[in-house]
């Protein structure tokens, strides 16, 4: 390039941005500009699993064809998010003939605009432009990230994260394998939090940076996608409630695989592993192929969820414990294992995941145990996201108000006193 770039923020609140492509670059791209509150148009044949659920939810418009310059009638911007050469130009020639500026995921010499390195820190953004060399924009953009996390971290804790990393570089976990000369393969189970971006812990997010192949649910902060370097490899294993999803067993393998070929792989995952995760058997079909294994807990929804919308789990006088079930199978259901009819006679709270499809039979089953159907109930939608959405009912009335209010998954479900402990 023989002249700089000139940086600039974009205000696209509103204003439509057209994203032609609807594979992994698109999946990374997307996010982003939702979040800039973009009226995003997509036009693709098909879609990855994630862009789809976006699609299901009503936040960005879907053209399910090949692109044709009249989408872009009415943009302010376009991302071209394909790789295929001439199909790419066949829309940066459209932008041009409307001035709309282009950004080219395929080619970046051909591109009108760059998409900057990114790090978010609360209402501070900063964008990194690395003279069209995406690594060296990545570099700075990480070096920038762990000043500002430093100010929030105590000296001796970085003196321990310090030490993590370096024992992780030799040990068990370790980058490097000397006696061959290369890198080893090794897999990281990464919990992302329950949808805000910055719930990520710290060293889920450094290990997320290091990262050669990322394997991403659904339910993973898309800005957390929109960080990563231009060379990761990403897979798309969303496992949409109630439609398409890639087979346990298929994600297992490509975890093994890309482990076993030399790759640094981390599973990222919505809340924590551990938590209807299935990160149990992850890390089980990665110890039978004899690749090693860091687990890192996230926080979880079943916490997070209730206290997003001010509901506390426990409060003293009110409960003293709290149970986090499955509801993704009825109460009748022969491959079901829990007690619903035990549950019905506690006390406590009861935080139900993934159980608004069998919201009806769950509550009808608990007051037929004898829990009362006065019992304060909530559902909290989307929850620590700009799409969060809280309903409060009671045990007996909440399956109705859900099905009238129309929320949809992903949410949780809280049933006890302290939906009312703090108030409304």
């Amino acid at each position: 390039m023989s002249t700089s770039p000139y940086p600039l923020g974009l205000r696209l609140d509103g204003r439509r941005v057209v994203v032609v492509g609807g594979g992994a670059v698109a999946t990374r791209r997307v996010p982003a500009l939702l979040d800039a509150g973009a009226d995003v148009l997509l036009v693709a044949p098909e879609l990855t699993p994630a862009l789809r659920a976006h699609v299901n939810a009503d936040r960005l418009r879907w053209a399910p064809r090949r692109f044709t310059p009249e989408d872009l009638d009415g943009a302010w911007l376009v991302q071209v998010a394909i790789d295929d050469p001439a199909a790419a130009e066949s829309v940066s020639v459209a932008a041009a003939e409307r001035r709309i500026f282009c950004v080219r995921a395929d080619d970046r010499t051909a591109a009108t605009a760059w998409t900057p390195a990114v790090t978010r820190h609360g209402p501070v953004t900063v964008a990194v432009l690395g003279g069209g060399d995406p690594r060296r924009a990545m570099t700075v953009r990480d070096a920038i990230r762990d000043l500002l996390a430093a100010r929030l971290v105590p000296e001796g804790a970085a003196r321990t994260r310090g030490a993590t990393e370096a024992t992780e570089a030799t040990g068990a976990t370790g980058a490097t394998d000397a006696t061959r000369g290369r890198r080893s393969g090794r897999v990281a189970l990464v919990g992302a939090g329950p949808g805000d971006p910055e719930l990520i812990t710290v060293k889920g997010w450094r290990l997320l940076t290091e990262a050669d192949v990322v394997v991403a649910d659904r339910l993973v902060p898309g800005l957390l996608l929109d960080e990563l370097r231009p060379d990761v490899e990403l897979v798309d294993a969303s496992k949409i409630p109630y439609g398409p999803s890639r087979a346990q067993e298929e994600i297992n393998q490509i975890l093994v695989d890309r482990a076993l070929a030399g790759a640094f792989v981390v599973r990222l995952k919505g809340g924590d592993p551990y938590v209807f995760g299935r990160g149990g058997e992850e890390l089980l079909a990665c110890a039978e192929a004899g690749v090693p294994v860091t687990v890192v807990p996230g926080v979880t929804s079943s916490i997070a969820a209730p206290a997003a919308a001010g509901i506390p789990v426990t409060h003293r006088g009110v409960a003293h414990e709290f149970t986090v079930v499955s509801g993704h199978l009825a109460p009748d259901s022969p491959a079901s294992l829990v007690r619903w009819d035990a549950l019905a006679g506690l006390r406590g709270t009861l935080v139900i995941l993934m159980g608004l499809k069998n919201l009806p039979a769950i509550t009808a089953t608990l007051i037929a145990h004898g829990r009362s159907a006065q019992t304060p109930a909530a559902v909290v939608q989307e929850a620590t996201t700009g799409a969060q959405r809280v309903l409060r009912s009671t045990l007996g009335a909440v399956a109705a108000d859900l099905a009238a209010a129309d929320l949809r998954p992903p949410a949780v479900v809280i049933v006890g006193d302290v939906v009312e402990a703090l108030g409304r």
